[in-house]
């Protein structure tokens, strides 16, 4: 048995008995997500033997004390991101920005194509927004299109979740994407460009599989007819874009500038720092939200605490998964799943999509399944990335891959449902389809792009 544990597929083990355990403890017993991944973590460095040594610490307190030190090195990577990108969301939320920019498309793009405005008010919002908040503010105006051309309603949801969900999953500063970033050690102005190009053909798709689905299904409007209220005095279209086109400006030029001329200049380097960009971003939507609602110094304040709070879960989860990445990165499963996929030939695309897609289905949240998968990619690949291709591509076949498959252990599944007005049934048969479809179309196009323009 000894032997066993010291040989080079014992990590699988530990993997899978994590797994089960993390699996267990969030869907069954109904642990909160922090609680789980760190007990998770620490169940890993019990099972590890190659753990660290620290001179003068006993083993045991090793298994505790590391965990709780990868904890700190994430959330010190990702909290003030996380936190700003919150009070920005709210900002333009009750400033009227997002409004604005919704209705703003919908007069562009007309009533005909609704649909299409909403998918693309969806992916962009959710940039700085959570998923969650995103669909609360736009599927009202879905129902309310739907009860004023009395049919399309099906087409309308899907499409309002579809946009969403993809650069929830691929485009930072949402949790996600920007721990798999820091992950991956992947330059985040880099995510930033690839993300959102890689987002544009499955953006299409959810419209071709939103227009096929409202063919197929016939699903008439249940909730209570509510008006949708608008907050007054929104800012213009021009003020209301900018918390979000600044950061990403800025993020990007120094990840443009770096790959033209191969240095930085200390600068841009100083501008397109996350933490500069995103700190920007949060100062004009406070600027831009005050202006317009009339917000004294105090009350902005109180108003900016509860986006704070819920930035503060966010950072307990997501530093908690950084943790149990990491664990999981120092039981040796990156040699692990070498030494196994050296006699399968199994690419490194697929495989990064394929353990994002199981941690989906298995426990339920995209962003547990991003962290993990980046974690274990990043063992597998090592720190040199002796890639054919550049690591992005690692990170988007994740981000995709944490998309499949939808269902009752996802909170986004019942939000979407619940929010519409879907029966289970209904929800399986809609936003399950677009997710899976879209996770797979994502994987096949990232195979492609990486082949065609590795960018190396």
């Amino acid at each position: 048995m000894r032997a066993f544990i010291n040989s080079d597929y014992w990590p699988f083990v530990v993997l899978l008995l994590s797994v089960v355990m993390l699996v267990t403890l969030i869907t069954r017993w109904r642990f909160h997500p922090f609680v789980a991944l760190m007990l998770s973590a620490i169940f890993v460095g019990l099972l590890s033997p190659a753990l660290p040594v620290v001179p003068g610490q006993n083993p045991l307190v090793t298994v505790i004390e590391l965990p709780m030190t990868e904890f700190g090195i994430m959330a010190g990577k990702i909290a003030w991101v996380i936190a700003v990108a919150a009070v920005i969301g709210t900002a333009m939320m009750e400033s009227g920005a997002a409004e604005r920019i919704v209705n703003q498309l919908l007069k562009t793009l007309g009533e005909k194509q609704a649909a299409m405005a909403l998918i693309i008010s969806g992916f962009i919002l959710s940039i700085p927004v959570f998923f969650d908040t995103v669909f609360f503010l736009l599927i009202p105006l879905g129902i309310t299109l739907a009860r004023k051309t009395g049919k399309d309603f099906v087409l309308y949801v899907v499409a309002t979740g579809g946009g969403a969900a993809i650069s929830h999953s691929i485009v930072p500063p949402t949790p996600g994407p920007l721990i798999m970033a820091e992950t991956l050690k992947i330059e985040l102005g880099t995510v930033i460009i690839a993300g959102i190009a890689a987002g544009i053909i499955p953006t299409i798709v959810v419209l071709g599989v939103a227009k096929w689905l409202n063919k197929k299904l016939n699903i008439p409007v249940r909730m209570v007819d509510e008006k949708v209220t608008s907050i007054p005095n929104p800012p213009s279209l021009a003020l209301s874009v900018l918390p979000i086109v600044v950061p990403l400006i800025m993020i990007s030029l120094a990840s443009i500038v770096q790959a033209i001329n191969g240095n930085l200049p200390g600068w841009i380097a100083f501008q397109g720092n996350k933490n500069i960009a995103m700190g920007a971003g949060a100062f004009l939507a406070l600027f831009i939200w005050a202006k317009s609602q009339k917000l004294g110094s105090k009350d902005l304040w109180e108003a900016s605490s509860k986006p704070l709070e819920i930035g503060g879960v966010i950072i307990l989860i997501t530093s908690a998964g950084g943790a149990y990445g990491a664990m999981i990165q120092h039981s040796g499963i990156g040699k692990a799943i070498s030494l196994t996929t050296q006699k399968f030939h199994v690419p490194y695309i697929l495989l990064a999509w394929m353990i994002a897609a199981v941690m989906k289905i298995a426990q339920g949240s995209g962003t547990v399944a991003m962290i993990t998968s980046a974690a274990i990619m990043a063992a597998l690949i090592g720190p040199a990335f002796n890639l054919p291709y550049h690591p992005v591509y690692i990170l988007l076949s994740i981000g995709f891959g944490s998309l499949f498959i939808s269902w009752m252990n996802d909170s986004g599944f019942w939000v979407v449902t619940r929010m519409s007005g879907f029966t289970e049934k209904e929800g399986l048969q809609t936003w399950t389809v677009l997710l899976a479809i879209i996770a797979v179309v994502g994987l096949l196009q990232v195979m492609l792009l990486s082949w065609i323009l590795p960018l190396k």
